[in-house]
């Protein structure tokens, strides 16, 4: 798994609406919140997502993105953004090259870690946040670090 202080690997994506998505791109406009979830629309992932949506102006306040990644397909990741009014971008890893390259993937299952990557606008790693149980906790951590990186 990547860990604090390396660089995070530059990759591309299609999120929700079919849209090419490359984390380079996102950092050159602010720090990204970058977190692996296991399944669109299961209860963790759901209590996950909508908290970093509801702590939307706080992401924005510190020019940071929020982005979730998954093994589902851009028609499921739709979906999910749908029905939670997500506005943020959800992107498919349906091949898990993405799980692969940060270290979340979970050998023999199809789904991965539920993993949170702070990620500076160097694509330095700020912060990591491996928490199965605490769903609010990734994004609270992470809005932590991004408060101390802009003080």
């Amino acid at each position: 798994m990547i860990k604090v202080g390396e660089k995070a690997p530059d990759f591309e994506a299609r999120d929700q609406d079919g849209n090419s998505v490359r984390l380079s791109e996102l950092l050159s406009s602010g720090p990204v919140a970058l977190f692996f979830y296991p399944a669109a629309m299961t209860p963790g992932c759901t209590a996950q997502s909508c908290h970093l949506r509801d702590l939307k102006s706080e992401f924005e306040a510190l020019g940071a993105h929020r982005v979730g990644v998954s093994h589902d397909s851009a028609e499921k990741q739709a979906e999910f953004a749908e029905q939670n009014s997500f506005d943020y971008p959800l992107l498919s890893d349906s091949d898990r090259g993405v799980a692969k390259k940060f270290g979340t993937k979970r050998l023999g299952m199809p789904w991965d870690k539920r993993t949170t990557f702070v990620i500076d606008t160097d694509s330095t790693v700020l912060e990591v946040v491996h928490d199965e149980v605490n769903m609010e906790r990734h994004a609270d951590r992470a809005l932590e670090v991004l408060r101390e990186r802009a003080s």
